[in-house]
């Protein structure tokens, strides 16, 4: 990072921006921003208002580290930073989950239009949906599942980051395995990454759980298991909300209609994949 002796937050930014297009960098001036924003601990906007300010020395090797580790090693943002908003609410991330993504924020809506009393987050990661519901849902009585220990320490911490401690509950299980209470959702982001694809994956997937990744063959796996699972579970009326990969949704809708769910809806996220596969389980 060679170039003026005094660097201001713009220059920086501009500097960097090129850095990141030149490695292959998708957002290289969100990245850069966001980054830079977080090693001067301020807004993204008081970039700009700021524009003249002089970025220090200490800030500048600080800001330089986390622009190598971006660019060279292609660790994610949110990792960098410690932080991912979802659903407008600042999320805690760490390597022991993977990252909220936005398309995950289609299960929520479709949650939130259930209006359920009582919801279950299986594969809950950082908690990302269990949060989001609770924080719309007050009333609503929220199970955060999950196999791994560092993603319940994670998501405990964002349970108490937002104020939810007692509201959200965790629960340390595979699927449904150690639940026996009636729910009148079951919602989930399971790994759905079929394994032979994993290695086609962009670098940045290679920091994040391979164990919240991996779907086996087709992807597929944790997804067949908890849709037979669930059933005994559900409440009637009740509903199964389930995140899929490309091209899954004809399969899981299939796979959801041959335990009992009907009506079954297909849901596209703004890119306009099909994403979000919703089946209802009704009295009769």
């Amino acid at each position: 990072m060679s170039g003026p002796t005094a660097w201001t937050p713009l220059e920086l930014v501009r500097w960097t921006t090129g850095y990141f297009r030149r490695n292959g960098l998708e957002t290289p001036r969100l990245d850069a921003e966001i980054l830079l924003a977080h090693v001067l601990g301020v807004r993204r906007i008081d970039l700009y208002l700021q524009f003249d300010r002089p970025v220090g020395k200490t800030e500048r090797e600080r800001y330089r580290e986390f622009v190598r580790r971006r660019a060279v090693d292609r660790v994610p943002v949110a990792y960098l930073t410690g932080e991912r908003e979802f659903w407008c609410n600042p999320l805690r991330v760490n390597p022991g989950a993977l990252v909220p993504r936005p398309e995950t924020e289609g299960v929520v809506e479709a949650i939130l239009e259930l209006r359920p009393a009582r919801v279950v987050d299986v594969g809950t990661g950082c908690g990302a949906i269990a949060c989001a519901v609770a924080l719309q849902l007050p009333e609503a009585e929220v199970f955060a599942v999950d196999r791994s220990r560092a993603a319940l320490r994670l998501a405990r911490e964002n349970i108490e980051r937002l104020n939810l401690a007692g509201r959200v509950r965790l629960v340390a299980a595979d699927l449904l395995s150690s639940l026996d209470t009636a729910v009148d959702v079951v919602a989930a982001n399971l790994p759905y990454v079929p394994t032979a694809e994993l290695a086609t994956l962009p670098p940045e997937v290679s920091h994040e759980p391979q164990i919240a990744l991996d779907g086996g063959h087709d992807g597929l796996d944790l997804l067949r298991r908890l849709i037979g699972e669930s059933p005994r579970l559900l409440r009637k009326p009740g509903a199964i909300v389930l995140e899929v990969g490309e091209g899954q949704a004809g399969t899981v809708e299939a796979l959801v209609r041959a335990e009992g769910f009907h009506p079954v809806e297909v849901r596209k996220d703004l890119a306009g994949l099909e994403r979000v596969v919703i089946g209802r389980l009704v009295e009769g």
